[in-house]
């Protein structure tokens, strides 16, 4: 499907999700431009029966007149725009979500390719711009129902003029589509740029500790000002587009205007009209640049949404890491985690069987190899060759989500979030659980003891507040908070001193007890509270002991763990 296609699909569900409030504020949107276009013609009735043969109870009568049709287009115009604005909103707001639960969707695959900044500006300011069509939706139907009830009005008046507007007004409404085209090409340049401008921006912040360390403001500077500047281009070349097109229009509506004016001072002179029709012509004529003007706002509120529906359609429809399965899992999980002839970048034939209950450490000599693994037991990527199986079922014929609910891959470098520190320790908890055992487990009181309020003090964006050991325990607590059947643990004490690491140990021991737990770890602590030890080297298991003995007969496997 092409990117403009998905984009109209994205505009239709945002306008047909909120289909009651558009037709709402459309309605009473078209009511308040019928009352605008009907003053013009009261006065010059007024004009024509009480003015020019004086008539004092005419008069008060066809004020009493005018005063309903301005309360009338009043309320309109309020609740027309409530409505209106509420549509935009909401749409706008349904758009987000789905942009969030696309990202975080276990089959993941969205952020593939995307600075965070982008994604954050997709969710925000392009599901803004889509949104934002409903209001010019419901103004562009009430600016229609205007010109034709000024058209119409006109032709009652005068024949000429009202069908020098029927001819005119479509011909404005068609030359302001043609010109918004390059505004939408700008705008969607615009939102590119800015989108990434953003991601630099992130990346920096996040980062901004690691470029003061090693001194490098320069040139994160340099960076950022060369993304901001093509960025401010950008938006400075949609701005000029958005210039033109409005002062075309402008200037075109003025001219067609002009020329409405003309004609009606013709026909006064030749007494084809009245003094009282000539008020009502030419009050009509300044009545009609308003709805006109708003079609060719909503020309360029359309190029701008359907340049941003194209975004969000990519997001939503990137291809996921992985495919298939559908498959529930059995309620409670065993935990028997079971690798059979796995080979996968790097990895050859791995057989492995982790029993259920069983608290199993994995040594692996080349990092790149420990990625692939943990890759392939969170299914972030499907081997090549072989499978891994949960209680005696592939994972591939899993559901991802309720894969995840069974399986928890916990991985080194899990991000932290801005928020309380019991926050983040119970994000992925059961309802109800007590996080207290997970907490005592990774050693977080004493994390806890260094934030004003304890578990209740803000921790900062990705725990900026915090040390790095301080980050990784949170982290882990948060990974044994979640109580899944499995948790496969990646390295989770690189950052502690030796005796919280023993503490840890023992804790995780304790916290996991009767659960499966894989430990995927080089540090002779965490290694020394398993039940066993698998050594894989150059790809494929070379060993399989319990901790003290592989340190005593395996050279290789002492060197990676006490070196």
């Amino acid at each position: 499907m092409g990117a403009d296609t998905a984009g109209r699909g994205v505009i239709r569900r945002a306008v047909a999700g909120q289909r009651r409030d558009v037709a709402v504020g459309s309605l009473l949107g078209a009511a308040h431009q019928t009352g605008e276009a009907l003053v013009p013609v009261l006065i010059g009735l007024i004009v024509d029966r009480a003015v020019v043969r004086p008539d004092g109870g005419a008069l008060a009568l066809w004020l009493v007149v005018l005063a309903v049709v301005y309360a009338m287009l009043s309320y309109g115009f309020r609740f027309g725009a409530r409505a209106g604005e509420r549509a935009a909103e909401q749409a706008a707001h349904q758009l987000r979500l789905d942009v969030v639960r696309r990202v975080l969707a276990p089959h993941g695959g969205a952020e593939a390719g995307r600075p965070p900044g982008a994604l954050v500006n997709v969710a925000t300011e392009d599901a803004r711009r889509v949104g934002a069509l409903n209001m010019a939706l419901t103004l562009g139907i009430a600016a229609v129902v205007g010109v034709i009830a000024g058209a119409v009005l006109l032709l009652r008046a005068s024949v000429p003029l009202g069908l020098l507007v029927l001819i005119g007004a479509p011909v404005l409404m068609a030359l302001g589509h043609y010109l918004a085209r390059p505004l939408e090409h700008r705008s969607q340049a615009e939102q590119e740029r800015a989108a990434h401008a953003s991601g630099v921006a992130a990346d920096l912040v996040a980062g901004v500790r690691v470029l003061k360390g090693l001194r490098a403001e320069s040139a994160a500077v340099a960076r950022y000002r060369s993304t901001s500047q093509a960025s401010r281009e950008a938006n400075v070349r949609a701005a000029r587009a958005a210039a033109l097109q409005t002062g075309l229009m402008l200037t075109l509506t003025g001219a067609f205007i002009a020329l409405v004016a003309l004609v009606g001072g013709r026909l006064v002179l030749s007494g084809s009209i009245g003094l009282g029709a000539l008020v009502s012509a030419v009050g009509l004529a300044l009545f009609l640049p308003g709805p006109i003007a708003v079609l060719a706002w909503v020309g360029a509120e359309l190029a701008k949404a359907r340049a941003s529906a194209a975004r969000i359609a990519d997001v939503l429809a990137a291809p996921g890491e992985t495919t298939g399965g559908t498959t529930e899992p059995a309620a409670p999980s065993a935990g028997e985690l079971r690798l059979h002839g796995l080979g996968h970048a790097g990895l050859h034939g791995i057989d492995l069987t982790v029993r259920p209950g069983e608290h199993l450490g994995i040594v692996v000599t080349d990092t790149a190899h420990a990625a692939t693994l943990l890759h392939c037991l969170a299914r972030r990527c499907d081997p090549d060759r072989g499978r891994v199986e949960l209680d005696g079922t592939p994972v591939t014929e899993l559901a991802p989500a309720a894969l995840r609910s069974a399986l928890l891959v916990a991985e080194h470098d899990a991000q932290l979030f801005d928020g309380t520190l019991l926050d983040n320790v119970t994000a992925a908890a059961p309802a109800g659980a007590d996080p207290q055992p997970a907490m005592d487990a990774a050693a977080v009181d004493e994390v806890a003891a260094t934030l004003p309020g304890g578990t209740s003090g803000r921790i900062g964006e990705r725990g900026s507040s915090l040390s790095g050991g301080q980050r990784q325990r949170v982290a882990l607590a948060r990974a044994l908070a979640a109580d899944r059947s499995v948790l496969v643990v990646h390295d989770p004490t690189t950052a502690v001193d030796a005796a919280t690491e023993v503490r840890i140990a023992t804790g995780i021991r304790r916290a996991r007890t009767g659960r499966t737990t894989v430990l995927v770890t080089s540090s002779p602590a965490l290694l020394a509270a398993t039940d066993r030890v698998v050594l894989i080297d150059g790809g494929t298991i070379t060993a399989e002991a319990p901790h003290d003995d592989l340190v005593r007969d395996h050279p290789v496997y002492r060197t990676a763990v006490l070196t």
